[in-house]
């Protein structure tokens, strides 16, 4: 008991609270079958957890949508925030004023991994470039080499028969069985 003789309050006291707010999507809908409800929530909440209303729903694949223009234009002047998804979204149905924002970027490279590729391209293409150059000359080699050749023969010189060389005989049993 307190000192007022009141029982004291169960749980955490929550005197004052600022509410973020949010417009954001929840996704419903089945596998490859999305659709989505527009709904006012608190930031902190999950995405798919408790939010204060919903404001309307979209399906991508059906391409419906519906949406309660003037709550949302409501909700927006109590300070609540856009999802830039929904931003985008509600800047092109023409519900709000404003520019379409980059809904997502790119990721970084960090500085360490650009140099890295960078190197390895450059250094595969003077591989590339060594390996020609590397196969050309052998192949220049030879060819002088044979030129020399045929100069240094005369061209009366007859080249000697080759000899025939012939293969032993089978066995007769063998070849009467094929």
């Amino acid at each position: 008991m307190s000192v007022s003789g009141l029982p004291k309050p169960k749980g955490r006291r929550r005197a004052f609270r600022v509410l973020m707010l949010v417009i954001r999507f929840t996704r419903r809908g089945r596998r490859n079958d999305p659709s989505f409800k527009l709904v006012v929530t608190e930031q902190s909440n999950p995405v798919k957890g408790r939010f204060l209303e919903e404001l309307g729903f979209y399906s991508p694949k059906m391409k419906t949508k519906n949406f309660a223009k003037e709550r949302i234009l409501y909700w927006v002047s109590k300070g609540a925030k856009l999802s830039k998804t929904v931003n985008n979204l509600l800047v092109g149905e023409g519900i709000i004023q404003g520019k379409k924002v980059k809904a997502w970027r790119p990721k970084k490279r960090s500085e360490t991994e650009a140099p890295k590729k960078e190197k390895t391209a450059e250094a595969k293409k003077a591989e590339v470039v060594e390996t020609k150059k590397s196969e050309a000359e052998p192949i220049a080699k030879d060819v002088e080499k044979k030129e020399e050749k045929v100069e240094e023969q005369p061209e009366n010189q007859e080249t000697p028969d080759l000899i025939k060389e012939t293969a032993p005989e089978e066995p007769k049993e063998a070849a009467e069985k094929e």
